[in-house]
């Protein structure tokens, strides 16, 4: 987890919530179906720092365990032995569809 960029938001979101506490000014929300009357404003904006923050977090992780996944990657094993131009075209396709093949979860024939 980036501990720096958590750590910024909670110093960040105690600093609004002070900042917002010191106002007196008040909102309505409507839901649609439900309307609540005189909110202070720090709550709403506080809510909404919160709820972005749980919304962002699944993208960070996400982000991180595929730069994981992709760092094991290797290069391909060539034949020590002299091959011609042709032969190393065909050997390079052969060594991507297996590639291909091996990630998408698919059987090489």
């Amino acid at each position: 987890m980036p501990w720096r960029l958590i750590v910024f938001i909670a110093v960040f979101a105690l600093f609004l919530v002070f900042i917002t506490f010191n106002l007196e000014n008040k909102c309505d929300i409507s839901f649609g179906f439900a309307k609540l009357e005189q909110v202070p404003i720090f709550i709403t904006i506080f809510t909404m720092f919160v709820l972005g923050f749980i919304c962002a977090l699944p993208l960070v992780i996400h982000i991180k365990k595929r730069k994981k996944s992709t760092k094991k990657e290797t290069k391909p094993n060539y034949i020590d032995t002299p091959v011609e131009p042709d032969d190393k075209i065909k050997q390079d396709a052969a060594l991507a569809r297996e590639r291909f093949l091996k990630n998408r979860g698919g059987k090489n024939d």
